[in-house]
């Protein structure tokens, strides 16, 4: 680390422990991947000063605007099939702070519920103008944005007749590296979630805060339908992370 990355380090305060309250179990019964993977011995605590190393810096990454446009930027001859929507909002931190010029990924399913991934075998059809992924840097107020595709729903094969819910998947640092945050976006009022092990593993009085709400501000007037949703790195507002 050089030394400018260490007096950083030195300048950033001590983060508050996550609110494991608010996320769920390392081992979900219901969600039976959580088995093979989650932790069957203690935790091994890191130590105090890992909480204030700075998270890594992007500010040499160079991106454009199709880079946060998942409606253009895997065109090959034509346009993405599947209702446009806008997904934006801000990151903020513990203390509700906007977190500038960070990287926010975005990756999903397309309209007929299945990834560009050669490990996703779902017999939905592949989208040759949809690559499902896309990144944006956010603005001095700590806002994103992204213009996608809304994702259908698949099935997973967790238990019987079993299918996830529309969601996206995203990836993004606040200040410090153990700001870090993987977490699953969802859309008000799909019936899935009442059925879904993910969203269920996550306590109940948290699981508002993974449901995006529909803003029309947000809606680009015969383009695409909008949805707000705040990411909350820390703090008893805090975004739970992925499931498992």
């Amino acid at each position: 680390m050089s030394g400018s990355r260490s007096s950083e380090a030195a300048a950033l305060p001590p983060l508050a422990p996550r609110d494991r309250a608010a996320n769920p179990a390392w081992i979900e019964r219901g969600y039976r991947a959580t088995e093979r993977r989650g932790p069957e011995k203690p935790l091994v605590a890191l130590p105090e000063v890992a909480s204030t190393v700075p998270a890594p810096d992007f500010s040499w990454l160079l991106l454009t605007e199709n880079d946060a446009d998942l409606t253009r930027n895997g065109r090959l001859n034509g346009d993405p099939l599947g209702e446009r929507i806008v997904i934006s909002g801000r990151v903020l931190d513990e203390q509700g702070r906007p977190v500038a010029g960070t990287i926010v990924e975005l990756w999903q399913a397309n309209a007929a519920g299945r990834y560009r991934h050669p490990v996703d075998d779902h017999d939905a059809p592949l989208d040759p103008n949809f690559l499902g992924a896309g990144r944006c840097r956010t603005d001095s107020g700590g806002r994103y944005r992204f213009l996608t595709i809304r994702p259908g729903a698949y099935p997973w094969r967790n238990h019987r007749n079993a299918w996830r819910p529309a969601h996206l998947h995203f990836s993004l640092f606040g200040r410090h590296f153990a700001d870090r945050l993987v977490t699953q976006v969802y859309f008000p009022g799909d019936p899935l979630l009442a059925y879904d092990p993910i969203y269920l593993s996550v306590p109940e009085a948290a699981r508002d805060r993974l449901v995006a709400r529909f803003d029309l501000g947000l809606t680009v007037e015969g383009v695409a339908l909008g949805y707000a949703f705040d990411f909350v790195l820390r703090g008893p507002s805090a975004t739970p992370w992925e499931g498992g």
